[in-house]
Formats: structure tokens, C-alpha cells, sequence
């Protein structure tokens, strides 16, 4: 059978000579077979052992790729040893060319004649096992092995280098003879110092053999010395005063506010750590802070290290002393190292800044604030507001009032407290609503309910009479649509919301009520306007025409009986005008004023417009009543005699008119019942006795009664 691998070798002798250049030549592999197939070689000298380590040959490439029927592949073979240690003469080498692939092999015999060597061939050096892991204070045994490939005798020094020469037992030098083509062993020994003295890396060293006489050869290895030992933790000391003097107890001590406790680090390792600490006070104890100096600390073999701790606290002026506690864990992040005591637990004794006599002393003298400090004092901020008051408003009978504002609050008021200082006005909140309140409304029939608009869009409805806190309804057509103005109708069975989207909303309350409806997303009618929303009132006797105003200034009327509006002229104004506020007067419903931002209020009369297509009479019209700055709130009283009306001047002012609806001549320039270092956002208004009674709310989060005598313009 025909081989199916043929061969071309470019030497048939081959000369070389021990410690010279090496000798190569080719070997051309030709692929006979009908399939592909890789090949590889083997070179056998005869009368030679197979020494292991010792590699006298090498072929490029090791295996060839894999080649088509046909296709050739060329290796070259080189010679960097002689085959028989210590042999010169002439000897027969066999290649060995094979596929697995095929299954096949053939052989070619060439001559290789090895040449006397001139002066000493360095000895092959070896190490059996080139890394040591081991841990402090072991004993290391590093084997070495020598070959002497040269045909002469060779006389070796061996010295170990690279490490502290104190770890050596033995010393690091041997002296070894070695007969030609000969092998030996030999070894090191290791003693690793203490953890302290041998940080934990790998240490590198070489192993050189220097011939007498003759070429050096080397071989390198590396000890690695594994993480041993511990970190001990300590805290000094555990337990700190401060102030720390014992007299603070009876002199004041004012600027003292810190305690510094010190973190010991007692590095029992081999392993450089980068400590720090956690910090955890004792749950329900009061905030401090703590510095700690330095943050982080790299940690030597054997060192001792020391962080500084200081806790601040700010003291308190009352009472007696406080005990604050601490967890200190001691942590490390970039190694397993064993912290041991890792957690300590510090304890704090705080005193007062004043001391116990002082505070007695004190305590006295603030008996004398009370007042100020309670319900009585109408001003004080603990009771009512705390971000600027959107919206107020009476109640029928003017004995209570209600407010919201920006601090998403709702609060009740007794009238009579902000006119008698022993009478508590605040009459609690509604809680925390979680979005501003941007204006309230009684319902008329009763007044046991109360409707608010807030800023996410949503209107709630809530029973004053029960659990006044929870909402009882909920209306919500679109969510963060802001509620601008709220009006409910004369029997109180339909509520009005009008939104920053245009919108304007007719909610049937009456209908949830009887159904036990507490969430509705779904108005019973509705209509979009082109502009924000920002007041509604309900006009004519009929309770069917919903007024409308808004941004441009724009002013509309909604016969929501049959869904028809039309537009009201008024003067046109930019994207920056609205008209801020609308009233009607609840016993002349066909008496309207408006108010806008360009300071102007306007006073109308409706008779003939509400139920026909032609224009409706302007009253009376001023701009200079709030010195030409925003009118931000208007309110009629019930008869239609008095006009309340708050401005960015932070002006209250009462406007008396006579039985037409104009500004009375003798108070055509109005009457200043109150005033605000910051400007009114919302009055109400109610007539009751010989007196005038005007509710305000303002940016300064105050809400104010103001009172005036009746003016006699003939008005009843």
C-alpha cells in the first residue's frame, strides 16, 4: 500500500558542536492522501536516553495546520544539545514525520556528527518548583537541579540571591562537582522571620550557578509569604464627661462641645492594613456628629497607630445630664486580616451648658414669657400659618373662619380670638394635606362642610361636623392640573372647580354624598376654556350663570342650563394678566366686582346681560385703590353695601357703596382697615351689629380680623 506522506529533508549531515551555534535544516512534508491532514515530528538519536528536563531538539512549527490533498508544509529543525551528554563523534538521528489523521507515519535517517567542544558548557539549572507559598517563621526547602551537558568535569558555586541572607540556614553557597553529561541535586533552607519582620508579598530571588572557569547560568523563583497575624483594637478611654472638668457642674463652661476619645491599632500582622471605624450612636438618642483624624491609617508590620475620635455635640441648656452611646466597629477593606476586639462601645455624659442653679434661676424669669409664648398672643407663630395664607373665609355667621395656605395646612378659627386676647382663636387644623392649598369654600347650607382646591388638582371635600381631618369626598379630573377658584351653588348641591388647564368643573356633592361616594373622577359637566382659570362666582337670581375669569384678562359667562357661554368685554391684557378675583353679592346677585393684577377693580351690573345677548354696564372702575399694584382678592358683603379688597400693597381696604353699586362720593378714595408688610392674597367680608368685619390672609402667614364702624351711605 502506497504511503500517503512524502518527505524531502534539505541535510543529510549535520554538523554541531556543545556550546556553539545551534544546527538546523528543513524538512518539506508533502500531503499524498486524497483527504486533509496535519503532521507533526519526532527526532530519536540512537543511543541516547531519554533524560527528563533535558529538551536537546525543537521543530517549527511543533504541528502543522491542517493541508489539502497535495499541499506541502515546511518545518525547520534545530539541534541546541548533543543527544548523548558528554559524546563527540558521528551517530545516526531518525525523524519521525506522522498524521493521526491518516494514521500513517514514514522515516527519514539522517547523520549528525557532534564536534568536541572548546572550554566549558554551562550547566543547565533548573527548579523543580519555581513558587514557595508559606507563612511566617516556616522552614522552606527549595530543591535545585544542575546537568552538565558539557564533556568535560564541571566545578559549580551555586549562590542563592535575592533574599535577606539571615533566612538562609545553611548559608547561600554550595560548591558542586559535576561529571560530563552528568545530573545532581541539591538544596536550600529557608527560615521565614516572624510575622512582624516579613510583610506578606511575594519576594523574588534568583539561584545563580557560576562555573570556575566558565559561563554563569541562572534560575529564578519566588517566595510567597502568606498573610498571617491579627490587629488588636482598642478604645482609650470609654468613657468621657463633657464638659471633662468636674467643676462644670457649677461654673458654666460655654465653648466646650467636643469629646475626643483615641483608637488604638496594635498591628500584630504581617500585612499593611488600612483601617478606619464605623460609627453608630444608639438608636433613638439625639443627632451629633464625630470627626475622626485621620480617616484612614496604613497599618506597618508590628506598628501601633492611633485615630482620634471626636464627637460634637451641641449641648443642650436644660435639664440634667445626658448619656449618649456609641458603636465603634473597626473595619478594613482590603484584606481578611482578623481585627480582634473590633467593636467598642464609648459612652458620652453631656451636662447642661447651664447649670442646675443657673437654670432655676432662669426658669423664674421665663415664667414672666408665658404669655407671649401661648395661645393668648395672636401673633405668636406656633398657632396658625407657617408659608404664606392663599385663601379665607367666614362662615354664615361670621363666628368662625377658615384658612389655607402654601404650608398645605388647613385651619380653623374662633372669630372672637382675634378680638378678645383670653379667647384662643386657633381651633386646630386639618392636618398635613401634602400639597398647598390654594383656596377654601364653606358650603352654604349649613356650613358643616368645607371644600379646598389644592395645587396637584385634586378638590376635597370634608365634614366639619364629624372627623373634620380625613376628606369624606375627593374630586379629581386630572391629575397636577392645579385648583384655582371654588363656588358652590346657592342649595349646595353642585361644587364648581376651575384649574390652571382652563378647565371648569361641575361636581354633583349632593349626589356622592347620598351615594357614600368618597373618590370621583368624573365631573357632571364640564368646560375648557382657552386660558387659566383663576376665579368663578355664580350670578343672577336664576343660580344657572357661572362667571369665569382668568388669564389675558379674559372674563366669560357659563349658562350651564343649557351649556351656553359667551365672553364678557374687558380690557385686553397679555399672557401676564389675569383677573384675580370675581364676587357677587349674595342679596343683589346681578352686582358683580372683578379684580386684576394691573390694579384695577371693577364693579358690574348683570341685570340685563345674564339672560340676554347685550352688553353688561360697568358700574364704577378704578385703578389707584392699591396705589396701581395687583388686586389680588374682592368680596361683596351679602347686601351689597361694602366691598373688601386686598393688594400687593399689603393694604386692606373697605370700599362703602351707596344702593346703585358706585363707590359712595365720601369714600371714593376707600377706607384702609389693615395692612401687611407683605401683600394680601385673600379677604372675606361680614356686616354684622354697628360694625364691619374684614378677614385677610397674606404672604407673611398671618390671618387677620380687622374691624371698622358702618359707614352711612344709605345702602341697606
Amino acid at each position: 500500500m502506497a504511503n500517503s506522506i512524502s518527505t524531502t529533508i534539505s541535510e543529510q549531515v549535520i554538523k554541531f558542536k556543545p556550546g556553539g551555534t545551534p544546527a538546523s535544516f528543513n524538512i518539506s512534508v508533502t500531503n499524498d492522501s486524497d483527504r486533509f491532514a496535519a503532521f507533526q515530528l519526532e527526532m530519536i538519536a540512537a543511543g541516547a536516553d531519554v533524560i527528563p528536563g533535558l529538551r536537546w531538539y525543537n521543530f517549527s512549527p511543533e504541528v502543522s495546520a491542517k493541508k489539502p490533498p497535495g499541499d506541502r508544509t515546511r518545518f525547520t529543525a534545530t539541534i541546541t544539545d548533543s543527544p548523548v551528554p558528554g559524546f563527540a563523534g558521528i551517530m545516526n538521528l531518525t525523524v519521525r514525520i506522522f498524521s493521526l489523521e491518516l494514521g500513517e507515519e514514514t522515516r527519514e535517517v539522517i547523520r549528525l556528527v557532534v564536534e568536541k567542544s572548546k572550554g566549558l558548557t554551562p550547566v543547565k539549572l533548573t527548579l523543580p518548583v519555581a513558587e514557595f507559598p508559606a507563612y511566617p517563621s516556616d522552614l522552606l526547602e527549595i530543591p535545585v537541579s544542575l546537568y552538565n551537558p558539557s564533556q568535560l568535569t564541571a566545578n559549580v558555586v551555586l549562590n542563592f540571591l535575592g533574599v535577606d541572607i539571615t533566612w538562609l540556614v545553611e548559608g547561600n553557597e554550595r560548591r558542586l562537582q559535576i561529571p560530563p553529561g552528568g545530573k545532581t541535586e541539591t538544596t536550600f533552607l529557608c527560615q521565614l522571620p516572624i510575622p512582624s519582620l516579613v510583610p506578606s508579598q511575594p519576594y523574588p530571588f534568583t539561584i545563580e550557578a557560576d562555573l570556575i572557569d566558565g559561563p554563569l547560568s541562572s534560575a529564578t523563583g519566588t517566595i510567597i509569604v502568606l498573610p498571617k497575624g491579627f490587629v488588636d483594637f482598642n478604645c482609650i478611654p470609654k468613657e468621657l464627661q463633657m464638659p471633662p472638668s468636674a467643676s462644670a457642674w457649677w461654673i458654666p463652661k460655654w465653648k466646650c462641645h467636643s469629646a475626643t476619645y483615641i483608637l488604638k491599632f496594635d498591628n500584630a500582622s504581617n500585612l499593611r492594613p488600612d483601617v478606619t471605624v464605623l460609627v453608630q450612636p444608639e438608636a433613638g438618642q439625639r443627632q451629633s456628629t464625630w470627626e475622626l483624624i485621620p480617616e484612614k491609617a496604613k497599618i506597618s508590620p508590628g506598628e501601633i497607630t492611633e485615630l482620634q475620635l471626636t464627637i460634637n455635640k451641641r449641648r443642650h441648656w436644660w435639664g440634667g445630664s445626658k448619656k449618649l452611646r456609641f458603636e465603634v466597629k473597626a473595619i478594613e477593606s482590603e484584606t481578611d486580616i482578623d481585627i480582634r476586639n473590633d467593636t467598642q462601645f464609648l459612652k458620652l455624659n453631656v451636662l447642661p451648658v447651664l447649670p442646675i442653679w443657673m437654670q432655676l434661676l432662669i426658669g423664674a424669669g421665663l415664667l414672666t414669657l408665658a404669655w407671649a409664648c401661648s395661645w393668648l398672643n395672636p401673633n405668636n407663630p406656633l398657632f396658625g400659618h407657617t408659608a404664606p395664607v392663599t385663601s379665607v373665609q367666614f362662615n354664615g355667621m361670621g363666628d368662625n373662619a377658615v384658612s389655607g395656605g402654601n404650608d398645605q395646612k388647613i385651619i380653623k378659627w374662633d372669630s372672637a380670638g382675634f378680638l378678645n386676647p383670653l379667647i384662643n382663636q386657633f381651633q386646630g387644623d386639618l392636618g398635613n394635606l401634602g400639597k398647598a392649598v390654594r383656596v377654601v369654600r364653606y358650603r352654604p347650607v349649613d356650613n358643616n362642610l368645607l371644600a379646598a382646591g389644592l395645587e396637584n388638582g385634586e378638590s376635597w371635600l370634608f365634614n366639619l361636623a364629624g372627623d373634620g381631618n380625613k376628606p369624606i369626598d375627593s374630586f379629581l379630573f386630572r391629575k397636577d392640573d392645579r385648583v384655582l377658584a371654588l363656588e358652590f351653588t346657592k342649595d349646595s348641591r353642585y361644587l364648581f372647580s376651575g384649574h390652571g388647564s382652563g378647565y371648569v368643573l361641575q361636581w354633583d356633592v349632593q349626589s356622592d354624598l347620598e351615594k357614600n361616594v368618597s373618590v370621583n373622577n368624573s365631573p357632571f359637566k364640564q368646560k375648557k376654556f382657552d386660558f387659566a382659570v383663576s376665579a368663578l362666582a355664580l350670578a343672577g337670581k336664576a343660580n344657572k350663570n357661572l362667571m369665569v375669569g382668568g388669564r389675558f384678562n379674559q372674563l366669560w359667562m357659563w349658562n350651564f342650563e343649557p351649556d351656553k357661554v359667551r365672553s364678557l368685554p374687558y380690557q385686553e391684557g397679555s399672557k401676564d394678566d389675569y383677573i384675580q378675583s370675581l364676587t357677587v353679592a349674595a342679596y343683589k346677585p346681578n352686582l358683580m366686582a372683578t379684580a386684576d393684577n394691573q390694579g384695577y377693580i371693577t364693579l358690574w351690573n348683570l341685570d340685563k346681560c345674564l339672560s340676554k345677548d347685550v352688553k353688561c354696564t360697568i358700574v364704577d372702575r378704578w385703578g389707584n385703590g392699591h396705589g396701581s399694584k395687583p388686586v389680588r382678592s374682592v368680596v361683596l358683603n351679602r347686601n351689597g353695601c361694602y366691598l373688601a379688597s386686598g393688594g400687593d400693597d399689603g393694604r386692606v381696604m373697605l370700599w362703602p357703596l351707596n344702593i346703585d353699586g358706585k363707590r359712595h362720593p365720601q369714600f371714593a378714595n376707600g377706607q384702609e382697615v389693615g395692612r401687611s408688610e407683605q401683600r394680601i392674597n385673600s379677604v372675606d367680608l361680614k356686616r354684622q351689629g354697628k360694625n364691619i368685619f374684614v378677614l385677610s390672609g397674606s404672604d407673611d402667614t398671618q390671618v387677620r380680623i380687622d374691624v371698622t364702624p358702618q359707614s352711612d351711605t344709605g345702602c341697606k
